[in-house]
């Protein structure tokens, strides 16, 4: 028993080697490796899953589809002839026996197809939230997208109706009852996005109108991380100008790989003022977290070590993140996001990204607007209540990846 898994993605990857660790505790019999097709693979150094065939980081970091500059420059890199490369990989596989899961879009579902072999596909970058809710099309939807029927292009739809391909793994209910209108083996088991979080925080459990969490997500790739830190701390100035009656506590939940240094720096020189971490308010156990005030209602910590804590305790998040807006949005929080320079979170990617969330993603064009913002939604608990239904609604239930690596088993095996 061979499974080779497929990713394309810093947030694909860790998807991909949360499914695997479940596949590993279910079979003693399964030899599993892996072969992230954008970067090195680090989610699964971590996790000792061995990775064959050629890989390297490419400037886009994945993104190429937000900027034709960025897919020039991976290709001036070399993209082509590793793509090359990591095919002639996947068919030897392939002809060996080896079964696939490809986990992310196109890229991975088509090398699994071309493998000759049998395979199943989990979709982590499309939902027909893009074009749709629940009472039907989106304005924004144009008239090819839906002549198409699907954010699914009908190529992709074809590559999982092969009869190799074994099962689809749909990252939301919406998409997976709109691909079972085709031949599709469609399995709506939720969205592994969410596994490892506390699902059962409430977003009202811990608001009043004394004080508020915040948490900041500037994403976790550099140089972007840096630009979106800085655009986040002018953010922080009018929240808390426009929140002048509640004690506020910023939790900064920064990237294990990032320089906490470029986050420190800029704290400082935004007159934020060092302070003991063992009068902080709330624990995080991160004993390595660096504590800051601006003053005495104002605190603010930089953790790279609580990721999960930051996003439980926290009531709202300023974000400028892929991966972690959508996981505090499904704990049924709203989440402010500011576009950036990109390459990834521009604001052609927040605009989308509301697509995606409906309600719970609240686009504020400037970063000295989010002040009036937080205070408009902190004044209408309403809006609050739908944002609590929305968000868990469009990211499903914990558990999914102990869902599919039971399927992937059965139906590939």
């Amino acid at each position: 028993m061979k499974l080779l898994i497929l990713s394309n993605g810093h947030g694909e990857d860790i998807i991909a080697a949360r499914i695997a660790e479940q596949l590993q505790l279910l079979s003693n019999e399964l030899q599993l490796a892996a072969l992230p097709l954008v970067g090195t693979g680090k989610a699964y150094h971590s996790r000792k899953i061995p990775i064959i065939g050629p890989v390297k980081p490419m400037p886009s970091g994945g993104f190429i589809y937000m900027d034709g500059r960025q897919l020039l420059g991976d290709v001036q890199k070399g993209l082509l002839k590793l793509t090359l490369a990591q095919h002639q990989t996947v068919r030897r596989w392939g002809n060996e026996g080896g079964k696939i899961l490809a986990v992310g879009d196109i890229l991975p579902v088509l090398l699994a197809w071309l493998s000759h072999t049998d395979y199943a596909f989990v979709g982590t970058a499309k939902s027909e939230y893009y074009l749709r809710d629940e009472q039907g099309w989106l304005p924004q939807a144009s008239s090819l997208e839906r002549r198409f029927g699907s954010y699914y292009f009908p190529w992709e739809r074809w590559l999982m109706s092969r009869s190799r391909c074994k099962a689809v793994f749909p990252r939301d209910t919406l998409t997976s009852k709109i691909l079972q209108q085709w031949s599709i083996p469609v399995y709506d088991v939720g969205n592994p996005m969410m596994d490892g979080l506390d699902n059962n925080a409430s977003l009202t459990t811990n608001l009043n109108k004394e004080s508020l969490t915040v948490v900041l997500l500037p994403g976790s790739r550099a140089p972007e991380a840096y630009r979106n830190w800085q655009i986040i701390l002018q953010s922080l100035e009018g929240v808390i100008l426009a929140l002048k009656s509640y004690r506020i506590t910023f939790l900064a939940a920064i990237a294990p790989s990032l320089s906490i240094d470029s986050f420190q720096v800029p704290l400082l020189a935004h007159h934020w003022h060092p302070k003991p971490l063992d009068m902080f308010p709330i624990a995080l156990d991160d004993p390595q977290a660096l504590a800051f005030k601006y003053n005495h209602k104002i605190n603010l910590i930089l953790s790279q070590n609580a990721y999960s804590k930051c996003l439980s305790v926290a009531n709202i998040a300023i974000a400028m993140a892929g991966t972690a807006t959508e996981q505090f949005v499904g704990l049924g929080k709203p989440a402010m996001t500011i576009p950036g320079e990109g390459p990834q979170f521009t604001l052609q990617f927040a605009q989308n990204q509301t697509r995606l969330l409906g309600c719970s993603v609240i686009l504020v064009p400037q970063p000295q607007q989010a002040g009036q913002t937080l205070k408009a939604i902190l004044n209408d608990p309403d809006r609050w209540q739908e944002i609590d239904i929305v968000g868990k609604r469009r990211m499903g239930k914990p558990g999914a990846a102990l869902r599919i690596a039971r399927l992937v088993l059965e139906k590939l095996f």
